[in-house]
């Protein structure tokens, strides 16, 4: 190394913190790890006088520091989220006329390539040199050239935390620096060979696996491999180019997510995608009445509120506190919870029809056990189905024959793979509303059970409930309402006292615990009995949280007769839903229960107007789509600020339904829509 003048010093960015794959910089290469392995490449440089690294002065980089001084290499500790700043202070302290950037997620960066480099950028005379603007070369070589003097100027002039985090936006931006791009003789953009998931250390180790010269190989090496052993690159090909200068932490931690959670999480109905690609925040740090804090931005929610479980609002005082009281107690033991027994008796005083109840803690195992009962009683175990009823392979069995059969049920193409074939023709779909529909399947088979919603966006017409039950009892067949989203909603109970139908067995979940896991199966003796000899069991099934807290909040919704005030505040803003689309004349149906209330477009755009929707609502920190779960805590104050501004988003789409242009307004890609 040229050690007589600092001319160019090496800066190189590390951390442990990473949000997308933690600890990345410390994961072994050839058994050493990772940032000793860059450093040792770097020092190869022939025409560096220095190679420091800066990483954040921090706890969380304690071992980051440790295995830099055991190896002898320069570090400098600085802030964490200024990294513009701890380039700065770093370059100050060594005093080089020139710095060169390299992050350390760049492993494989070639010494020679930026010795090159250092020669156009002398050569040149600019301020500033990369191979980034724009790219050809792959994403894993990007090296950036520039002098103190600009790097001094963009720290005392840099305003935003995007060009506070990423070092060079404001050299960039700015057209009075002389800048030149190197680029690549072949465009290389495509490939990627950048650390930033456990899939890109596969690659690399990979690839480095074929190098024969372990120490001295070159960027051309590289290339050569990757063009002899193409399938090497399909391991991490799902993930783009220099998504983390752009992806919000959020976004980074989604990523990271569905690495190593199959789907990135456990419920579809919070995938982001839903909402807003790219855009949806995604993860909470605490929710509070209709209050949720992400990352350092409040949001309020005109949404889900936690997929309709929160009717009283997030954190309850009341059932949060009988929680606390369970937690101090002990929530777990090798005896039975007595909050079993109160319970179940409450559950039953309010179903006066039913006489036995079973506890679980979600709304698909709930279904799962009153299925398991029901056909243990039944004298055929054949199914009639409408509604969604959960993820189980009894119900997506009916997609067996086709994968449709389920697409009017709520989610749309339900893929029964690892649903055992011979499960086929035991479940059937009938159509809400179409009474003919479940007569026919009936005719046609041994219906043991018929399964259904007692009402999702459709009022039962034409007496259709009633009728449904007049061919369960002229048949004999167990009649089972799916209760999960509806219960607790327009009654204090089941919706279908509301429609004066008594089913055989019922299901309660979601409004239930205020946002704590438990769910209920109710029904007659006679069929409920079949679960003494019938295997149905679990541990965490007699864990007590879940029944104190939904003990407590049954008291919470009585005393303040929460069903009466959510569906009157629904019924309110599906009134004020018609008056803003008459106003800006749009064609909107308005659907749901007054407590779960929904519209959509009449237009072919009703998917960009719903992405619209979220889009715009964010801007004003607004959770909203086209559908909102209404809790206690929502009113006409707080809803008016969520109404001012959807009065402007429907002022936008009045504008393109006479003629603009919908993707000039979205700035994301269209939410996913697997819904009906």
């Amino acid at each position: 190394m040229v050690k007589n003048k600092k001319d160019f010093l090496i800066i190189l960015q590390a951390r442990q913190s990473s949000t997308r794959f933690p600890n990345k910089v410390l994961q072994k290469i050839f058994n050493i790890p990772l940032i000793i392995f860059l450093l040792k490449r770097l020092n190869k440089c022939k025409k560096v006088n220095q190679v420091v690294t800066v990483i954040p002065k921090n706890e969380k980089n304690k071992n980051l520091k440790k295995i830099l001084k055991k190896n002898n290499f320069d570090f400098f500790e600085g802030s964490e989220a200024n990294v513009l700043e701890r380039f700065y202070l770093c370059a100050k302290k060594f005093e080089p006329k020139n710095i060169i950037r390299i992050t350390a997620d760049c492993p494989l960066t070639d010494p020679g390539m930026i010795d090159n480099f250092i020669k156009i950028f002398q050569k040149k005379k600019v301020d500033y040199l990369s191979n980034g603007n724009p790219p050809t070369f792959p994403d894993g070589f990007d090296i950036e050239i520039f002098k103190f003097s600009a790097l001094e100027e963009s720290f005392f002039n840099s305003k935003s935390l995007y060009e506070k985090e990423h070092v060079t936006p404001f050299i960039k931006r700015n057209k009075h620096f002389l800048k030149y791009n190197v680029t690549n003789k072949i465009n290389l953009k495509d490939i990627r060979l950048t650390i930033d998931y456990p899939e890109d250390l596969i690659v690399l180790r990979k690839i480095l696996a074929k190098i024969k010269k372990k120490e001295n190989y070159h960027f051309n090496d590289i290339i050569k491999i990757i063009m002899r052993n193409k399938n090497i690159m399909n391991i991490n090909k799902n993930y783009s180019r220099n998504s983390g200068s752009t992806s919000s932490e959020n976004q980074k931690l989604w990523e990271r997510a569905q690495s190593i959670i199959p789907g990135g999480n456990m419920l579809i109905s919070k995938r982001p995608e839903l909402f807003l690609p790219s855009g949806w925040p995604t993860y909470f740090n605490k929710a509070k009445g209709i209050k949720i804090w992400s990352q350092k931005k409040v949001y309020q929610d005109f949404c889900s509120m936690g997929i309709g479980t929160n009717l009283l609002g997030y954190g309850n005082q009341r059932v949060d506190n009988a929680v606390k009281k369970i937690i101090r107690d002990g929530n777990m033991s090798t005896l039975n919870s007595i909050e079993d027994i109160n319970l179940a008796e409450r559950l039953l005083k309010l179903h006066g029809w039913a006489d036995m109840v079973k506890f679980a803690r979600s709304g698909g195992e709930a279904n799962a056990i009153a299925i398991r009962i029901a056909r243990a009683s039944a004298k055929n175990e054949k199914v009639a189905v409408c509604g969604y009823h959960g993820w189980h392979d009894w119900y997506l069995a009916a997609n067996l024959k086709s994968k449709k059969n389920l697409n009017n049920h709520l989610i749309k193409n339900l893929d029964p793979k690892g649903v055992p074939p011979n499960l086929k023709n035991t479940i059937f779909t009938f159509e809400y509303n179409n009474i003919s529909s479940l007569k026919k399947i009936v005719n046609k088979h041994d219906i043991g059970i018929i399964k259904m919603e007692v009402k999702r966006e459709e009022d039962p017409e034409n007496n259709f409930l009633q009728e449904v039950r007049k061919i369960a009892n002229k048949k004999k067949i167990i009649l089972i309402f799916d209760e999960c989203t509806s219960g607790f909603r327009k009654t204090f109970g089941g919706l279908h006292k509301f429609y004066k139908v008594k089913p055989d067995m019922a299901m309660f979940g979601k409004a239930l615990g205020n946002g704590y896991a438990i769910t209920a199966v109710i029904g007659k003796r006679a069929i409920m009995e079949n679960a003494k000899t019938n295997f149905i069991s679990s541990t965490m099934w007699t864990e007590r949280i879940g029944t104190a807290a939904a003990i407590e909040c049954l008291s919470v919704m009585e005393k303040m007769k929460s069903w009466e005030k959510i569906s009157k505040t629904g019924a309110w803003l599906k009134s004020q839903w018609k008056k803003l689309a008459r106003l800006h004349k749009l064609n909107i149906k308005i659907m749901g229960l007054d407590a779960i209330p929904n519209f959509i477009f009449q237009s072919q755009n009703h998917n960009s107007y719903k992405t619209l929707i979220t889009q715009e609502m964010l801007k004003k920190n607004l959770l909203a789509t086209n559908k909102i779960f209404i809790s206690v805590l929502h009113n006409k104050k707080n809803l008016q600020v969520y109404l001012n501004e959807l009065d402007n988003v429907f002022k936008l789409i009045s504008r393109i339904e006479n003629g603009e242009k919908v993707k000039n307004f979205l700035k994301y890609p269209q939410s996913h829509n697997p819904y009906i």
